[in-house]
C-alpha cells in the first residue's frame, strides 16, 4: 500500500489544483468587473465608470440621491436582449458547464485516492476514475478559458456593445480595461488544465497483490 500511495503525490495535487481552480471559476463567474468601462456622460454614471459582467452591468449614480450619497445601480442582462454579444451568453452558459464539471472530476479523484489510500487495489478502476477525471478537469478547463480568452479580446479590441435604452449605458465607451474576473477566470483555467495533466500522468505500479 505505502508503494501505491507514493506513486499517487501528483494526483493529490491536482485535487488540489482542481479544487482551488473550481473556487476560483465560480467566484469568476459571480464578479461583475468583467470589463470596466470609462465613459465621458457623467450625468447618470455619476463616476464615469461601470463594470459589465456576464449577468448584470452595474455603476455608481448620484442621480436618485443626494451628491454626498451614492447608489449602485445594476441591470440585469436577460436572454430576450438580443443585442447583448454572444461573448457574454456564451460565458454564462461555459461557466456554468465548467462548475458541474469540474465538480464532478473532483468527486471521480476522490474515489480513485479514496481506494488508494484504503488499500482497495482495483487497477481498473484506479486508472478509470483518474482518466475519468482528467477529462472533465480538461473540459472544465476548456470551459473557463474561452469565454475569458474571447471577453480579453473584446476588451483588447474596445468592442462595443447595444445595451437596451433602459440600462442607460452607451453603446461605447471612450476607454475600457480588462477587469478582476478575467484575470481570476485565466488562473482558474490554468489550474483545471493543470489538474487535467497531473490526472492523466497516473501510472499504477506493479504489485503482486493488486486486483484488476
Amino acid at each position: 500500500m505505502t508503494s501505491l500511495v507514493s506513486t499517487s503525490h501528483l494526483q493529490l495535487a491536482a485535487f488540489a489544483f482542481g479544487t482551488t481552480g473550481w473556487i476560483l471559476c465560480t467566484i469568476s463567474m459571480g464578479l461583475v468587473e468583467w470589463r470596466v468601462w470609462h465613459v465621458d456622460n457623467t450625468t447618470i454614471i455619476s463616476s464615469g465608470i461601470a463594470w459589465v459582467g456576464i449577468w448584470k452591468v452595474c455603476f455608481i449614480s448620484y442621480l436618485h440621491v443626494s451628491s454626498d450619497l451614492k447608489e449602485q445601480i445594476c441591470h440585469k442582462m436577460n436572454d430576450y436582449e438580443t443585442s447583448i454579444p454572444n461573448a457574454i451568453f456564451v460565458a454564462q452558459g461555459l461557466l456554468l458547464i465548467a462548475m458541474v464539471v469540474g465538480a464532478l472530476g473532483m468527486a471521480s479523484t476522490i474515489f480513485a485516492l479514496r481506494s488508494i489510500y484504503m488499500g482497495i487495489l482495483y487497477k481498473t478502476q484506479i486508472i478509470r476514475f483518474f482518466l475519468v477525471a482528467g477529462f472533465l478537469y480538461l473540459a472544465a478547463g476548456l470551459c473557463v478559458l474561452i469565454p475569458v480568452s474571447w471577453n480579453f479580446y473584446s476588451v483588447v479590441h474596445n468592442q462595443t456593445i447595444s445595451f437596451p435604452p433602459s440600462f442607460y449605458m452607451p453603446s461605447s465607451p471612450v476607454t475600457q480595461e480588462v477587469g478582476a474576473a478575467i484575470p481570476v477566470g485565466i488562473i482558474s483555467a490554468i489550474l483545471l488544465l493543470m489538474s487535467a495533466t497531473f490526472s492523466f500522468s497516473y501510472r499504477f505500479p506493479v504489485t503482486p497483490n493488486a486486483r484488476v
